[in-house]
């Protein structure tokens, strides 16, 4: 079952039309349309009529909490797009949903191949103890849950949260509708934050807007540990007595020059080391679709009872109001406390 058609719906539209096992069965929109199948406008009509294993939901911030509300009334699963809510007071009033432990976020950025390759060794203990981890990637949420991902931390108790922001001139020449055909720059801001998260574990993030698209700057990631450090796809670590090694994550890109095994990212490897693999390598999938689709995966084994949940509610709400922390350190110019 889906409720609404938010801009996230395309890209889950892309897989979910290549994947088996998914059939949808109702949508619930604001105004009928002939979508192929029964079209509700009210949520709670479709949730009594439709027999479904579970919701999807593509609705903007500010209608997805009620939406997540209903859906746990109703004991039904939902994976609901992020964020779930806009302000700390709607995050708080989700707390009752999350108890039922039956809503998750679409929270794909970890499950990328990149991350997933990363997290893999950091799994495997190849930097040591993650104390710190550095980012300049992608927004907020976003951002706290790739961090708390990598320091291996679920929903801790208190954080605290510096912020500061700058300006500096940019083009812009690419949005989320396209090529703008800019050449002139623009000012632009950068926030840089920092989150203590108690007991030596701490995150720094940094972004400007529109980074997430703009290509003229680049994404940086550094996971800092006890007996190395990743920056990007490069891995130093201590890998014996006297012995301090430099080691590449490599990524096999089918369809490049004489390579004609389809085009797909194949494999990331370390070394001679398999850290991640492409379930799917018949797809000409982008990487956001591999995220997407190993999601689906995980939540469809979820609801089945054959797996951990993929990204409850209480660590968006957590990772949501870090996110919005460092806008209120940003506003306020002082430490904020969450």
């Amino acid at each position: 079952m889906q409720v609404g058609l938010g801009y996230r719906w395309q890209a889950f539209k892309r897989v979910l039309n290549d994947m088996e096992g998914f059939e949808p069965v109702a949508m619930v929109l604001r105004r009928p349309l002939n979508a192929g199948v029964p079209v509700y406008t009210d949520l709670d009509e479709c949730l009594g009529r439709a027999k479904a294993d579970m919701v999807i939901s593509f609705t903007p911030p500010t209608v997805t909490p009620q939406v997540i509300a209903t859906c746990a009334a109703h004991q039904m699963p939902l994976l609901a797009e992020t964020p779930p809510a806009m302000t700390m007071a709607e995050l708080a009033a989700l707390e009752q949903a999350s108890s039922s432990g039956l809503i998750q976020i679409a929270e794909q950025y970890a499950m990328m191949p990149g991350h997933a390759a990363r997290l893999a060794a950091v799994a495997r203990g190849l930097i040591g103890e993650v104390s710190q981890v550095q980012i300049s990637s992608t927004q907020t949420y976003h951002a706290m849950a790739l961090i708390r991902a990598y320091l291996g931390i679920g929903v801790t108790k208190t954080a605290v949260v510096r912020a500061h922001r700058f300006s500096g001139p940019l083009v812009d020449p690419l949005t989320r509708a396209g090529w703008t055909g800019q050449t002139a720059a623009k000012q632009a801001g950068t926030v840089l934050a920092s989150v203590d998260f108690g007991e030596g574990l701490s995150g720094v993030y940094d972004f400007t807007d529109n980074q997430t698209r703009n290509l003229l700057r680049t994404r940086r990631l550094l996971v800092r540990g006890s007996h190395g450090e990743i920056s990007g796809d490069q891995v130093v670590r201590l890998a014996g007595h006297n012995l301090i090694t430099t080691t590449y994550l490599n990524r096999r890109q089918t369809g490049h020059d004489l390579d004609l095994n389809g085009y797909c990212t194949y494999q990331i490897t370390f070394g001679d080391e398999v850290v991640w693999s492409n379930p799917w390598p018949q797809m000409r999938w982008n990487d956001d679709e591999l995220a997407v689709a190993e999601l689906m995966t995980r939540m469809a084994a979820w609801v089945r009872g054959e797996a951990e949940p993929p990204y409850p509610l209480a660590d968006a709400v957590w990772d949501t109001k870090l996110g919005l922390a460092i806008e209120q350190a940003v506003d306020q110019d002082q430490p904020v406390r969450v």
